[in-house]
């Protein structure tokens, strides 16, 4: 981090490294450069800011690219800001005023559902010189969105004689990309070509999208002619198991805050609510002004590590240290034992630079996407 990505002045502050968004975005299209990008910045970009992200990322986006989000509000939220580039709404649109406005904005939209096709329908019948590209989306396993074999053949049908139509690109979604091991993925690969060739999706009319970051990064065999990055440009790993800087992935955001009370604590003593953590012995206790209220999870256990920033001379230097007692509102605590040195105004660091978020969503029975995505308004964001 450079010195621009400091903020002494919060109590507490999530950095966000625009770079290591770009790297990470980088490193998804070394797996297979031919292949489009839809950059995913759904969700607030993960947590990380809806407009930043994508700004960060639009230099790095090439004609055939496009960038990805869930609903028409965050593509309207892009258009407002004067952001053009193309965007693909990955849920599609639930009414036709709803589809008539994505067009508008030159939206491209998954089909999911037959009641999506019908309004499509009805407005390029009123419209046949649009020039809409069509995602169509293939339930091959997964259950929660996409069409069965038999309506996915409905609508390809329907399709090819659509006027308004200029391109159809075929999806699905891996169920269990993030586990290697897991012979639902090739299950999954082959129900889809089964599927298409009843179709009669013939071998030149393929456009095809299956691989989200799990896809792109443990299944190669998945990646096809469009890859969908999401978590990954974040610095989160989708795989099981695993951090993100084990896949060469760099964190983008830090979250931090700071020391602002130090206690000791006789042996015995009950900490926190609840008094579920007990001193084994006389302790060294920080208050982090952190909490739940801030987006750390609550169900953070004890033994959860943070990162000590503190000074020994001229240098800076950084120890883990673990949770000691339930996280509040607005703190937490955490056992200074093996860091004699910290001292109040101290920096900590939650999840980010020198302890992956992957890791602590592990202690807390989650993923990392969640403790992004949760990080609350009380959080100053600093860019850099």
């Amino acid at each position: 981090m450079t010195a621009t990505c400091t903020a002494a002045e919060f109590r507490a502050w999530a950095t966000i490294d625009l770079q290591a968004l770009r790297d990470n975005l980088a490193l998804a299209r070394q797996t297979k450069p031919s292949a489009a990008v839809v950059a995913v910045v759904k969700a607030n970009g993960y947590g990380h800011g809806l407009l930043a992200v994508a700004r960060a990322l639009l230099p790095e986006l090439r004609p055939q690219d496009c960038l990805g989000v869930a609903t028409l509000e965050e593509g309207l939220a892009l258009r407002q800001a004067d952001i053009h580039a193309p965007v693909l709404l990955l849920e599609g649109t639930l009414t036709e005023s709803e589809l008539l406005q994505a067009l508008r904005h030159g939206f491209m939209c998954v089909i999911h559902s037959l009641y999506q096709l019908r309004h499509l329908q009805d407005l390029l019948n009123d419209n046949p010189d649009a020039n809409t590209i069509v995602w169509l989306k293939l339930d091959t396993g997964m259950h929660r969105l996409g069409l069965n074999a038999r309506d996915f053949a409905t609508a390809w049908r329907a399709l090819q004689s659509q006027r308004g139509i200029s391109r159809v690109i075929v999806m699905s979604h891996l169920a269990c990309a993030d586990d290697p091991a897991s012979l639902a993925t090739e299950r999954q690969l082959q129900f889809f070509a089964s599927t298409l060739t009843q179709a009669g999706v013939a071998p030149a009319q393929q456009e095809i999208s299956l691989a989200a970051s799990a896809g792109i990064l443990a299944w190669p065999q998945t990646h096809f002619d469009w890859l969908r990055p999401g978590i990954m440009i974040y610095g989160g790993s989708p795989m099981i198991g695993e951090k993100g800087p084990d896949r060469g992935l760099r964190p983008a955001m830090t979250l931090r805050s700071r020391l602002i009370a130090i206690n000791e604590v006789a042996a015995g003593e009950a900490v926190g609510y609840g008094g579920t953590y007990l001193a084994a012995q006389g302790v060294r206790l920080g208050v982090v002004s952190i909490g739940y209220g801030d987006g750390y999870p609550r169900k953070a256990p004890n033994g959860t590590p943070v990162l000590v920033r503190f000074r020994r001379g001229a240098r800076v230097m950084s120890q883990r240290c673990p949770l000691a007692g339930r996280v509040s509102m607005d703190m937490l605590i955490v056992d200074l034992g093996d860091c004699p040195e910290a001292a109040v105004g101290d920096e900590v660091v939650l999840w980010g630079e020198g302890l992956p978020a992957d890791e602590i969503a592990s202690h807390c029975g989650t993923i990392s996407y969640e403790l992004f995505c949760q990080v609350t308004v009380r959080v100053r964001f600093v860019y850099c």
